[in-house]
């Protein structure tokens, strides 16, 4: 099998999907990264749940300010005419429906769209919600970033979800270093697959159905 995408690459693929306008919360960890990928000659708005509409790129070494922070207590930056407001507020923009994406990561998604990425069966691993829920159903589409595999090579793309769910039949689409597949009629729908890897290896790494669509094209992403 191929050299897989890294965590940079992923979030650079899926900057390129995130329309004209959109309104889009991105989660804890690789789904930060998001932001600094944006094309940009396209106006998307970033929203973060502690409070923050028009998060910018994450800022050059040096010019962090410390009291401009996302949900992930990580320095931001603030676009021209962003905004500040209380956390209320912000939760309040979640669960009215007013986010058109959010990208967030996973332990577990199923082929029917559940997800699975607050808590595992490691009880010493303490569980970690945060606004998650709020922000898988709260959202229009939830993009996720995930790697195909945990470390010890176990498919995290499951027919049925074993961990705790945080959202039931809410994935739409998901970014890993294999291959960007939707979530549709029961099943993963590979859209594009990085070269060199083949559907059948691809399955082999795949815990639930996988339906390769008739244009699947070839993942690409600049060396990041």
């Amino acid at each position: 099998m191929s050299a897989r995408l890294n965590r940079k690459q992923i979030a650079w693929r899926v900057a390129q999907d995130i329309p004209e306008g959109a309104y889009v919360n991105l989660g804890i960890g690789a789904p930060e990264m998001v932001a600094n990928y944006l094309p940009g000659n396209r106006e998307v708005i970033i929203h973060s749940e502690n409070g923050l509409l028009g998060m910018g790129r994450t800022p050059p070494i040096g010019e962090e300010n410390p009291d401009l922070i996302n949900a992930g207590k990580k320095p931001v930056t603030l676009v021209d005419g962003g905004s500040i407001f209380h956390h209320t507020d912000s939760f309040a923009m979640i669960r009215g429906g007013h986010l058109d994406i959010c990208v967030l990561g996973a332990f577990q998604v199923s082929q029917s769209g559940d997800l699975a990425n607050w808590a595992t069966l490691d009880n010493s691993r303490p569980p970690g919600v945060g606004g998650a829920m709020d922000l898988a159903v709260g959202a229009k589409e939830i993009f996720i970033i995930t790697d195909h595999c945990t470390k010890d090579g176990q498919p995290k793309l499951l027919e049925q979800c074993t961990y705790p769910l945080t959202g039931n039949g809410v994935v739409t689409r998901i970014y890993t270093d294999h291959a960007l597949i939707d979530v549709k009629n029961n099943s993963f729908l590979v859209r594009e697959i990085i070269d060199g890897t083949s559907l059948d290896e691809l399955q082999k790494i795949t815990g639930g159905r996988l339906v390769i669509e008739n244009h699947c094209s070839i993942l690409n992403a600049p060396d990041l």
